[in-house]
């Protein structure tokens, strides 16, 4: 049991019968003499992925999920499935629809990945924040257009498409922010 006021981001506890990971939190503090401190959470419900609020008073206890994170690695790809592996127990899991598709992009095989694990199923899938790709596909060099800073689009080995600088050629190994799908730097 953990009390509403050790709510922190990236907790997950167990709201209404399920597992709901933390986005963020607020303190409001009454005016009244002897009353609670609210506790204003926005959550996202880790079966449903509906993403709510709720209040709760400070003292409220509250169970946390049976729920684990676990190193693992992206094997392949098989039928718009991603096969991954908890690479504690070498336990291996098919993962698709929407949850594969929102990370299918940055994954090449043998790839790390964070898997959370609750009872027994994968409800959470996350990639390292900054993945390195190659540039498959992209216009010529620009040439003479220093004056401003222009971009042009470059398809990557995974498939993804980025925006990158004017003067990246394809071969080139770039680094990529998983998490707005942006060119950080060259590799």
């Amino acid at each position: 049991m953990i009390t509403a006021s050790d709510f922190r981001r990236g907790l997950v506890v167990q709201i209404d019968s399920a597992p709901c990971i933390i986005l963020d939190i607020s303190l409001q503090s009454p005016t009244a003499r002897g009353g609670n401190t609210l506790v204003k959470t926005k959550y996202r419900n880790l079966l449903t992925d509906q993403v709510l609020n709720k209040t709760f008073k400070s003292g409220d206890k509250i169970d946390e999920a049976d729920f684990n994170r676990r190193k693992g690695q992206f094997l392949y790809t098989q039928d718009e499935q991603g096969v991954f592996m908890d690479r504690e127990t070498y336990e291996q899991y098919e993962i698709g629809g929407e949850l594969y598709e929102e990370v299918c992009g940055y994954l090449l095989d043998g790839g790390e990945v964070s898997l959370g694990i609750y009872n027994d199923q994968v409800v959470t899938l996350e990639v390292p924040q900054v993945v390195e790709l190659t540039v498959t596909e992209t216009a010529p060099a620009l040439k003479n257009s220093t004056a401003t800073a222009q971009t042009k689009e470059a398809i990557l080995e995974t498939g993804i498409s980025v925006q990158v600088p004017g003067y990246l050629e394809s071969g080139e190994r770039i680094k990529v922010d998983t998490r707005e799908c942006r060119f950080i730097s060259r590799a």
